[in-house]
């Protein structure tokens, strides 16, 4: 019902108007005056919206609604993904780091079994998403980032009972797991597959291109 009720947000919109499960984004590109007073006209007629339909918007979160000044900002977090102005993703790895570390010390804390049965299937559904969330968008260039990062897989590695001896490496291959590294490579070529074949056409039109090399088939960014 809730979704039947936000559904009319946008309407006489000219900006781009994105609905998420607990956001409202509106974007434009803004280098002359008048896209200035277009997307302030937008923001003043979602503002009407609020007013009329007896709801408010979290001025808190973007900083620029209603009557309040733009305020400048080092950083910001967006659907979970913090960046900076020179869009270094230390931050974001830090905080990934932090919160996978925290929930894996709670299931160290609250699950006696160290068994391969138990710890592999917790970590993978609860402790690896974190280290995984929107990691296309902010996947780590620096190697102490990269071993930030994998920091907490071996930790969770350690854990098992009967694999303490083993270096970190060995210990992936027994539990058939492979490196974040890894995983998120396999990631980047699944994504590069699927617009190959077309199969995210929309979405990625335009954004590789094919030609020919010495006999084989390469894929470039356009």
């Amino acid at each position: 019902m809730f979704n039947f009720f936000v559904d009319n947000t946008d309407s006489g919109i000219e900006c781009t108007d994105s609905k998420f499960a607990n956001d409202t984004k509106l974007c434009d590109v803004v280098n002359m005056l008048e896209g200035r007073d277009v997307i302030q006209m937008d923001l003043d007629r979602l503002e009407r919206w609020a007013h009329a339909n007896l709801m408010k918007f979290n001025k808190a979160k973007c900083k620029v609604l209603g009557g309040e000044w733009i305020e400048s900002s080092l950083e910001e977090k967006d659907l979970g993904v913090l960046m900076d102005r020179k869009l270094n993703m230390s931050w974001q790895c830090a905080l990934a780091a932090q919160k996978a570390n925290h929930i894996l010390g709670c299931i160290k804390r609250s699950v006696t079994s160290r068994s391969r049965e138990v710890i592999p299937p917790l970590y993978s559904a609860l402790v690896r998403p974190h280290l995984e969330y929107c990691v296309q968008l902010w996947s780590p260039q620096y190697k102490k980032d990269m071993e930030l990062l994998e920091r907490v897989q071996r930790r969770a590695t350690k854990m098992i009972r009967g694999l303490e001896h083993l270096s970190h490496g060995d210990r992936l291959r027994e539990l058939g797991l492979f490196s974040l590294e890894k995983r998120r490579l396999q990631g980047d070529l699944t994504v590069a597959f699927q617009y190959l074949k077309r199969a995210c056409k929309k979405a990625g039109e335009g954004l590789f291109t094919q030609a020919s090399s010495g006999g084989q088939w390469v894929m470039a960014l356009s």
